[in-house]
């Protein structure tokens, strides 16, 4: 006959499996604030995204207006992806005489409506006008086949080739 020995050891007491518990609770909220972190960052991320393409268009919409902007501040609202944004935009006049400076910030518009400098997701700025500037004749004319410096030694203009394109054949027997 054999005799069955009861080992104590065999098994998890209370307070072992409480203790468990707690190391799995502490672990899992730590995991689950980290998630959450993760999917605000993402939107706040998706957000400045949207507030610089609305900027950008800002920006485009006034140079392809053909109109040069007043100096000073203007805004609005815009819907963009879903979602409406308010938009602040400042000219100014540059040192060049028909050039503006545009700096145009944007935020969500229920993010706030008070006049601060805080709280923009985006400020991008862009310059528009009609200042045009003398060729400066050592660029080549990109729009000739001469892409040389053409030298004013001819008597023409600087950065155009004296001579009209010449038509390139191939070689005999190339086709």
């Amino acid at each position: 006959m054999t005799r069955v020995r009861e080992c104590p050891g065999h098994g998890f007491t209370l307070i072992e499996v409480l203790v468990a518990l707690a190391i799995v609770t502490v672990g899992m909220a730590a995991v689950l604030a980290t998630l959450t972190s993760s999917a605000r960052t993402v939107s706040y991320l998706r957000d400045k995204t949207f507030a610089n393409w609305v900027a950008l268009n800002q920006i485009a919409l006034v140079r392809i207006s053909g109109q040069l902007p007043a100096p000073g501040k203007s805004d609005g609202d815009v819907d963009f992806a879903g979602r409406k944004w308010h938009w602040q935009q400042e000219v100014s006049t540059t040192q060049v005489p028909g050039m503006v400076r545009m700096d145009v910030s944007v935020r969500p518009a229920d993010a706030g409506s008070s006049d601060s400098d805080r709280g923009w997701y985006a400020t991008l700025s862009g310059i528009s006008g009609d200042a045009l500037g003398l060729p400066r004749g050592d660029l080549p004319d990109w729009g000739a086949q001469n892409l040389t410096p053409a030298s004013n030694a001819a008597g023409g203009t600087p950065g155009v080739s004296p001579t009209p394109p010449q038509a390139v054949t191939p070689p005999r027997g190339s086709q």
